[in-house]
């Protein structure tokens, strides 16, 4: 199997008009960017499907090698389904913000700009967290109050112990 050069030029530049396009603030330009992103897709899948062989019907005289594969087709019409429903969800939200700003354009928002600025410590995410949590103990006698604390602290500041897992 040999690549097709043209093809593969045609994708290249369909992806990054497409990706251009999707980075504006116009609604109108992000759909003509989906579109050619779905486009440069489709000439992907066919393009790893190969070169077109005999139909796929089941012959003792035809070679495996000889059939075409049906599952490139089967995927690009699966796609082209999904860039239409895309196609048509992003024209109702384009049609619903010119009939109510009479405006293409996203405008800035000053919610999006504090939700942009503040900083990404969560209390929860970054609390020191017990090593052992499983409901189960490890040893027979239940853990004294140094070894308590020493479980609610973090793994490095941890001393050694000899014998066992710590």
């Amino acid at each position: 199997m040999s690549i097709n050069l043209t093809l593969l030029i045609v994708m290249g530049v369909l992806y990054a008009c497409g990706i251009y396009l999707v980075l504006e603030r116009s609604l109108t330009r992000v759909l003509l960017g989906l579109m050619l992103l779905a486009n440069a897709t489709n000439i992907l899948i066919l393009s790893t499907g190969g070169y077109a062989g005999v139909a796929p019907f089941f012959t003792k005289e035809t070679s495996p090698e000889a059939y075409s594969d049906p599952l490139p087709q089967a995927l690009i019409l699966t796609s082209i389904v999904i860039s239409f429903a895309v196609t048509a969800f992003m024209l109702g939200m384009i049609y619903r913000t010119w009939v109510l700003a009479r405006q293409d354009e996203i405008q800035d928002d000053l919610e999006d700009r504090r939700v942009a600025e503040t900083p990404s410590f969560d209390a929860e995410d970054d609390a020191i967290v017990p090593l052992e949590t499983s409901e189960f103990a490890v040893t027979t006698t239940g853990p004294t109050d140094q070894e308590r604390a020493e479980a609610t602290e973090t793994p490095g500041s941890l001393p050694k112990k000899e014998g066992g897992s710590t």
